[in-house]
Protein backbone atom coordinates (compact mmCIF):
# COMPACT_ATOMS: atom_id res chain seq x y z
CA UNK A 1 0.00 0.00 0.00
CA UNK A 2 1.16 3.52 -0.72
CA UNK A 3 2.81 4.98 2.37
CA UNK A 4 1.43 8.76 1.15
CA UNK A 5 0.01 10.75 3.78
CA UNK A 6 -2.92 9.43 5.10
CA UNK A 7 -5.22 12.53 3.90
CA UNK A 8 -3.92 12.34 0.33
CA UNK A 9 -4.99 8.40 0.42
CA UNK A 10 -8.39 8.85 1.35
CA UNK A 11 -9.00 12.26 -0.48
CA UNK A 12 -7.24 11.70 -3.33
CA UNK A 13 -8.22 8.09 -3.82
CA UNK A 14 -11.91 8.78 -3.59
CA UNK A 15 -12.18 12.16 -5.28
CA UNK A 16 -10.25 10.42 -8.45
CA UNK A 17 -13.18 7.32 -8.38
CA UNK A 18 -15.98 10.16 -8.07
CA UNK A 19 -14.20 11.51 -10.84
CA UNK A 20 -14.91 8.73 -13.02
CA UNK A 21 -18.22 7.97 -11.48
CA UNK A 22 -19.15 11.19 -12.89
CA UNK A 23 -19.45 10.04 -16.22
CA UNK A 24 -21.25 6.86 -15.59
CA UNK A 25 -25.19 7.18 -16.02
CA UNK A 26 -26.81 6.64 -12.98
CA UNK A 27 -30.18 4.83 -14.76
CA UNK A 28 -32.31 2.41 -12.85
CA UNK A 29 -31.54 -1.08 -14.57
CA UNK A 30 -32.31 -3.91 -13.36
CA UNK A 31 -28.99 -6.39 -12.25
CA UNK A 32 -29.34 -9.72 -10.50
CA UNK A 33 -25.94 -10.62 -11.26
CA UNK A 34 -24.63 -14.66 -12.09
CA UNK A 35 -24.43 -17.09 -9.45
CA UNK A 36 -24.26 -20.17 -10.50
CA UNK A 37 -20.56 -20.19 -11.49
CA UNK A 38 -19.91 -19.73 -7.51
CA UNK A 39 -22.83 -21.82 -6.37
CA UNK A 40 -20.56 -24.96 -6.30
CA UNK A 41 -17.48 -23.55 -5.01
CA UNK A 42 -16.07 -25.36 -2.03
CA UNK A 43 -16.37 -22.93 1.23
CA UNK A 44 -13.02 -21.87 2.78
CA UNK A 45 -12.53 -21.55 6.27
CA UNK A 46 -12.71 -18.15 6.16
CA UNK A 47 -16.16 -18.28 4.47
CA UNK A 48 -17.54 -20.85 6.49
CA UNK A 49 -17.10 -18.56 9.83
CA UNK A 50 -20.23 -17.64 11.67
CA UNK A 51 -23.80 -18.79 12.19
CA UNK A 52 -25.52 -19.71 8.91
CA UNK A 53 -28.55 -17.63 8.16
CA UNK A 54 -31.84 -19.46 8.19
CA UNK A 55 -32.57 -20.83 4.31
CA UNK A 56 -36.05 -18.93 4.92
CA UNK A 57 -34.27 -15.76 4.73
CA UNK A 58 -33.79 -16.18 0.80
CA UNK A 59 -34.57 -15.01 -1.55
CA UNK A 60 -33.57 -11.36 -1.02
CA UNK A 61 -33.90 -8.34 -2.72
CA UNK A 62 -31.80 -4.54 -2.20
CA UNK A 63 -32.39 -1.84 -4.14
CA UNK A 64 -29.44 0.56 -4.97
CA UNK A 65 -27.89 3.17 -6.72
CA UNK A 66 -28.05 1.01 -10.57
CA UNK A 67 -31.09 -0.75 -9.75
CA UNK A 68 -31.97 -4.17 -7.85
CA UNK A 69 -30.23 -6.81 -7.08
CA UNK A 70 -31.80 -10.70 -5.86
CA UNK A 71 -29.55 -12.66 -3.67
CA UNK A 72 -31.43 -16.40 -3.94
CA UNK A 73 -29.33 -17.99 -1.11
CA UNK A 74 -27.06 -17.77 1.28
CA UNK A 75 -24.03 -16.18 0.87
CA UNK A 76 -21.03 -18.09 1.33
CA UNK A 77 -18.07 -16.15 -0.01
CA UNK A 78 -18.59 -12.91 0.01
CA UNK A 79 -16.00 -10.04 -1.55
CA UNK A 80 -16.20 -6.36 -0.09
CA UNK A 81 -15.16 -4.16 -2.83
CA UNK A 82 -16.75 -1.19 -0.50
CA UNK A 83 -13.94 0.23 1.45
CA UNK A 84 -15.72 -0.14 5.02
CA UNK A 85 -18.22 -2.77 4.19
CA UNK A 86 -15.88 -5.74 5.81
CA UNK A 87 -16.53 -4.56 9.24
CA UNK A 88 -20.31 -4.89 8.95
CA UNK A 89 -19.90 -8.36 7.52
CA UNK A 90 -17.72 -9.44 9.97
CA UNK A 91 -19.93 -8.02 12.69
CA UNK A 92 -22.29 -10.07 11.73
CA UNK A 93 -20.31 -13.76 12.00
CA UNK A 94 -18.73 -14.20 8.22
CA UNK A 95 -15.41 -13.63 7.29
CA UNK A 96 -15.24 -12.28 3.59
CA UNK A 97 -12.92 -14.14 1.47
CA UNK A 98 -11.62 -10.90 0.14
CA UNK A 99 -11.69 -6.78 1.47
CA UNK A 100 -10.94 -3.47 -0.53
CA UNK A 101 -8.12 -2.20 1.60
CA UNK A 102 -8.07 1.45 1.94
CA UNK A 103 -6.39 2.28 5.77
CA UNK A 104 -3.40 0.92 8.00
CA UNK A 105 -2.06 -1.54 5.87
CA UNK A 106 -4.11 -4.05 8.63
CA UNK A 107 -3.83 -7.98 7.91
CA UNK A 108 -6.91 -8.81 5.86
CA UNK A 109 -7.66 -4.67 5.39
CA UNK A 110 -9.46 -5.60 9.50
CA UNK A 111 -8.58 -2.96 12.12
CA UNK A 112 -8.10 -3.78 15.68
CA UNK A 113 -10.96 -2.89 16.28
CA UNK A 114 -12.80 -5.90 14.13
CA UNK A 115 -10.11 -8.55 14.50
CA UNK A 116 -11.39 -10.54 17.39
CA UNK A 117 -14.49 -10.99 14.34
CA UNK A 118 -12.00 -13.22 12.03
CA UNK A 119 -12.31 -15.88 15.05
CA UNK A 120 -9.01 -17.86 13.97
CA UNK A 121 -10.19 -17.85 10.38
CA UNK A 122 -7.85 -17.06 7.89
CA UNK A 123 -7.40 -13.55 7.06
CA UNK A 124 -9.22 -12.39 3.78
CA UNK A 125 -7.45 -11.84 0.37
CA UNK A 126 -7.00 -7.98 0.07
CA UNK A 127 -7.82 -6.11 -3.14
CA UNK A 128 -6.39 -2.82 -4.39
CA UNK A 129 -8.39 0.24 -5.52
CA UNK A 130 -6.18 2.72 -6.66
CA UNK A 131 -8.44 4.85 -8.15
CA UNK A 132 -9.52 3.29 -11.66
CA UNK A 133 -11.66 0.51 -10.28
CA UNK A 134 -11.92 -2.76 -8.26
CA UNK A 135 -9.58 -5.54 -9.28
CA UNK A 136 -12.00 -7.55 -11.70
CA UNK A 137 -10.19 -10.42 -12.38
CA UNK A 138 -8.26 -10.85 -8.63
CA UNK A 139 -12.28 -10.53 -7.50
CA UNK A 140 -13.65 -13.21 -10.43
CA UNK A 141 -10.63 -15.37 -8.88
CA UNK A 142 -11.98 -15.23 -5.53
CA UNK A 143 -15.06 -17.50 -6.35
CA UNK A 144 -17.45 -14.82 -4.84
CA UNK A 145 -21.19 -15.05 -4.15
CA UNK A 146 -21.95 -11.91 -2.85
CA UNK A 147 -20.06 -8.83 -4.10
CA UNK A 148 -20.71 -5.58 -1.72
CA UNK A 149 -20.08 -2.11 -3.03
CA UNK A 150 -22.42 -0.37 -0.38
CA UNK A 151 -19.85 2.20 0.58
CA UNK A 152 -18.29 2.91 -2.53
CA UNK A 153 -18.23 5.16 -5.63
CA UNK A 154 -18.73 1.94 -8.03
CA UNK A 155 -19.72 3.28 -11.23
CA UNK A 156 -22.47 1.71 -13.59
CA UNK A 157 -19.56 -0.26 -15.82
CA UNK A 158 -18.21 -1.55 -13.33
CA UNK A 159 -20.81 -2.92 -11.36
CA UNK A 160 -22.47 -4.74 -14.72
CA UNK A 161 -19.05 -6.23 -15.28
CA UNK A 162 -18.48 -7.70 -11.75
CA UNK A 163 -22.25 -8.93 -12.08
CA UNK A 164 -20.80 -10.79 -14.28
CA UNK A 165 -19.42 -13.28 -11.27
CA UNK A 166 -22.07 -12.90 -8.74
CA UNK A 167 -24.99 -10.73 -7.53
CA UNK A 168 -23.56 -7.21 -6.69
CA UNK A 169 -25.15 -4.81 -4.14
CA UNK A 170 -23.97 -1.50 -5.11
CA UNK A 171 -24.33 1.59 -3.49
CA UNK A 172 -27.81 3.10 -2.29
CA UNK A 173 -29.91 5.78 -4.07
CA UNK A 174 -30.48 8.90 -2.40
CA UNK A 175 -26.82 9.73 -0.82
CA UNK A 176 -23.27 10.61 -2.89
CA UNK A 177 -21.17 7.95 -3.41
CA UNK A 178 -19.38 7.39 -0.21
CA UNK A 179 -22.12 8.64 1.85
CA UNK A 180 -23.89 5.77 2.75
CA UNK A 181 -24.27 6.30 6.78
CA UNK A 182 -23.05 3.34 8.93
CA UNK A 183 -26.83 1.94 10.26
CA UNK A 184 -27.96 1.78 6.36
CA UNK A 185 -24.93 -0.13 5.48
CA UNK A 186 -25.23 -2.73 8.50
CA UNK A 187 -28.73 -3.36 7.80
CA UNK A 188 -28.44 -3.79 4.15
CA UNK A 189 -25.49 -5.88 4.77
CA UNK A 190 -27.61 -7.83 7.67
CA UNK A 191 -30.40 -8.29 4.43
CA UNK A 192 -27.67 -9.83 1.99
CA UNK A 193 -26.65 -11.90 5.14
CA UNK A 194 -29.92 -13.31 6.02
CA UNK A 195 -29.76 -11.64 9.44
CA UNK A 196 -31.87 -8.42 9.03
CA UNK A 197 -32.23 -9.01 13.16
CA UNK A 198 -28.86 -9.21 14.22
CA UNK A 199 -27.80 -6.36 12.47
CA UNK A 200 -30.72 -4.54 13.54
CA UNK A 201 -29.37 -5.43 17.43
CA UNK A 202 -25.84 -4.33 16.36
CA UNK A 203 -27.27 -0.86 15.30
CA UNK A 204 -29.10 -0.64 18.07
CA UNK A 205 -26.32 -1.01 20.67
CA UNK A 206 -24.05 1.44 18.68
CA UNK A 207 -26.69 4.22 18.69
CA UNK A 208 -27.31 3.12 22.91
CA UNK A 209 -23.32 4.43 23.20
CA UNK A 210 -24.26 7.51 21.45
CA UNK A 211 -27.28 8.50 23.42
CA UNK A 212 -25.08 7.99 26.43
CA UNK A 213 -22.65 10.14 25.30
CA UNK A 214 -24.97 12.84 24.59
CA UNK A 215 -26.29 12.15 27.55
CA UNK A 216 -23.36 12.78 29.38
CA UNK A 217 -22.25 15.71 27.33
CA UNK A 218 -25.76 17.98 27.04
CA UNK A 219 -23.25 20.71 25.92
CA UNK A 220 -22.82 19.09 22.48
CA UNK A 221 -26.42 19.48 21.84
CA UNK A 222 -26.67 22.68 19.57
CA UNK A 223 -22.68 23.45 19.57
CA UNK A 224 -21.29 23.50 15.88
CA UNK A 225 -18.71 21.44 14.54
CA UNK A 226 -16.81 20.98 11.53
CA UNK A 227 -13.94 18.26 10.55
CA UNK A 228 -11.40 19.15 8.23
CA UNK A 229 -7.69 17.76 7.55
CA UNK A 230 -5.07 19.69 5.55
CA UNK A 231 -4.66 18.37 1.64
CA UNK A 232 -4.03 20.32 -0.98
CA UNK A 233 -4.99 23.37 1.39
CA UNK A 234 -8.14 22.69 3.78
CA UNK A 235 -10.69 19.96 2.86
CA UNK A 236 -13.86 19.79 4.83
CA UNK A 237 -16.01 16.70 5.22
CA UNK A 238 -20.05 17.84 3.93
CA UNK A 239 -22.88 16.38 5.75
CA UNK A 240 -22.80 12.91 3.88
CA UNK A 241 -19.49 11.75 4.83
CA UNK A 242 -19.02 9.36 8.06
CA UNK A 243 -16.77 11.53 9.89
CA UNK A 244 -18.92 14.70 9.71
CA UNK A 245 -21.96 12.12 11.05
CA UNK A 246 -19.80 11.18 14.02
CA UNK A 247 -20.31 14.99 15.35
CA UNK A 248 -23.94 15.45 14.15
CA UNK A 249 -24.21 11.72 15.15
CA UNK A 250 -23.13 13.06 19.40
CA UNK A 251 -25.44 16.12 19.12
CA UNK A 252 -23.52 18.90 17.24
CA UNK A 253 -23.98 20.90 14.43
CA UNK A 254 -22.80 21.57 11.23
CA UNK A 255 -21.98 25.23 9.54
CA UNK A 256 -24.82 25.86 7.52
CA UNK A 257 -23.10 26.58 4.58
CA UNK A 258 -21.26 23.58 4.56
CA UNK A 259 -23.05 21.75 1.80
CA UNK A 260 -23.12 24.77 -0.25
CA UNK A 261 -19.67 24.99 -0.29
CA UNK A 262 -19.00 21.17 -0.41
CA UNK A 263 -21.41 20.63 -3.30
CA UNK A 264 -22.70 16.93 -4.38
CA UNK A 265 -19.81 15.23 -2.77
CA UNK A 266 -18.43 13.63 0.40
CA UNK A 267 -16.41 16.49 0.88
CA UNK A 268 -14.05 19.58 -0.72
CA UNK A 269 -10.89 21.51 -0.47
CA UNK A 270 -12.64 25.29 0.75
CA UNK A 271 -11.45 28.51 -0.55
CA UNK A 272 -8.87 30.96 1.34
CA UNK A 273 -12.36 33.52 1.58
CA UNK A 274 -14.74 30.31 3.50
CA UNK A 275 -12.10 29.86 6.26
CA UNK A 276 -14.75 31.43 7.87
CA UNK A 277 -16.40 27.77 8.41
CA UNK A 278 -13.73 26.55 10.49
CA UNK A 279 -14.86 28.96 12.99
CA UNK A 280 -17.26 26.43 14.73
CA UNK A 281 -17.74 25.84 18.50
CA UNK A 282 -15.47 22.60 17.47
CA UNK A 283 -12.70 22.34 14.59
CA UNK A 284 -11.95 18.66 14.37
CA UNK A 285 -8.78 17.90 12.37
CA UNK A 286 -7.36 14.87 11.20
CA UNK A 287 -3.56 15.45 10.69
CA UNK A 288 -0.39 13.76 9.53
CA UNK A 289 1.07 14.62 13.05
CA UNK A 290 0.30 16.14 15.99
CA UNK A 291 3.45 18.82 16.35
CA UNK A 292 4.15 20.21 12.99
CA UNK A 293 0.90 19.55 11.17
CA UNK A 294 -0.51 21.48 13.60
CA UNK A 295 1.93 24.36 13.94
CA UNK A 296 1.85 24.66 10.17
CA UNK A 297 -2.22 25.25 10.25
CA UNK A 298 -1.46 28.19 13.03
CA UNK A 299 1.01 29.69 11.08
CA UNK A 300 -1.58 30.34 8.46
CA UNK A 301 -3.18 33.92 9.78
CA UNK A 302 -6.44 33.36 7.96
CA UNK A 303 -6.98 30.34 10.21
CA UNK A 304 -4.60 30.92 13.28
CA UNK A 305 -6.63 34.08 14.02
CA UNK A 306 -9.86 32.46 14.13
CA UNK A 307 -11.54 31.98 17.78
CA UNK A 308 -11.82 28.53 17.87
CA UNK A 309 -7.84 28.58 17.85
CA UNK A 310 -7.35 31.26 20.46
CA UNK A 311 -9.80 29.60 22.82
CA UNK A 312 -8.69 25.76 22.26
CA UNK A 313 -11.32 24.69 20.86
CA UNK A 314 -9.90 22.43 18.20
CA UNK A 315 -10.08 18.28 18.39
CA UNK A 316 -6.81 16.72 16.48
CA UNK A 317 -6.78 13.18 15.31
CA UNK A 318 -3.39 11.12 14.09
CA UNK A 319 -4.38 9.87 10.59
CA UNK A 320 -2.27 7.25 10.10
CA UNK A 321 -2.88 5.78 13.98
CA UNK A 322 -5.56 3.43 14.87
CA UNK A 323 -8.00 5.92 15.84
CA UNK A 324 -7.54 8.15 12.77
CA UNK A 325 -8.09 4.90 10.58
CA UNK A 326 -11.15 3.79 12.90
CA UNK A 327 -12.40 7.86 12.75
CA UNK A 328 -12.38 7.67 8.42
CA UNK A 329 -13.83 4.05 8.67
CA UNK A 330 -16.66 5.00 11.18
CA UNK A 331 -18.26 1.39 10.76
CA UNK A 332 -20.74 -0.30 13.57
CA UNK A 333 -17.37 -1.76 14.77
CA UNK A 334 -14.94 1.16 14.87
CA UNK A 335 -17.70 3.84 15.95
CA UNK A 336 -17.14 2.24 19.82
CA UNK A 337 -13.70 2.50 19.81
CA UNK A 338 -13.60 5.99 18.23
CA UNK A 339 -16.27 7.24 21.01
CA UNK A 340 -14.20 6.08 23.70
CA UNK A 341 -11.16 8.55 22.72
CA UNK A 342 -13.09 11.49 20.79
CA UNK A 343 -16.02 12.13 23.36
CA UNK A 344 -13.44 12.89 25.76
CA UNK A 345 -11.29 15.25 23.13
CA UNK A 346 -14.77 16.87 22.16
CA UNK A 347 -15.61 17.60 25.81
CA UNK A 348 -12.61 19.13 26.86
CA UNK A 349 -12.80 21.66 22.99
CA UNK A 350 -16.51 22.64 24.51
CA UNK A 351 -16.40 22.92 27.80
CA UNK A 352 -15.94 27.09 27.76
CA UNK A 353 -12.21 27.12 29.37
CA UNK A 354 -9.30 27.90 26.72
CA UNK A 355 -7.21 26.74 29.54
CA UNK A 356 -8.28 23.06 29.44
CA UNK A 357 -6.07 21.24 27.31
CA UNK A 358 -7.54 18.59 24.67
CA UNK A 359 -5.41 15.22 25.25
CA UNK A 360 -4.15 13.53 22.60
CA UNK A 361 -5.21 9.71 22.96
CA UNK A 362 -2.41 7.05 23.28
CA UNK A 363 -3.27 5.79 20.07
Amino acid sequence: MSRLPMAARLTGLLASVLLIAGGAAACGSSGSGSSDAAAGATTTAAADAGKAPASSAFPVTIEHKYGSTTIKSAPKRVVTVGLTDQDAVLALGTVPVGTTEWVGGYKGAVGPWAQDKLGGSAAPTVLKDTGTGPQTEKIAALRPDLILALYSGLTKEQYQTLSKFAPVVAQPKGFNDYGIPWQQQTETVGKALGKEAEAKTLVDGVEAKFAAAKQAHPEFAGATAVIATPYEGTFVYGSQDPRSRLLTDLGFTLPKDLDKVIGDSFGANISKERTDLLDQDVAAWIVPDTTGAVAKLHADKLYGDLDVVKQGREVFIKETSDYGNAVSLSTVLSIPYVLDRLVPQLAAAVDGNPATKVEQPAS
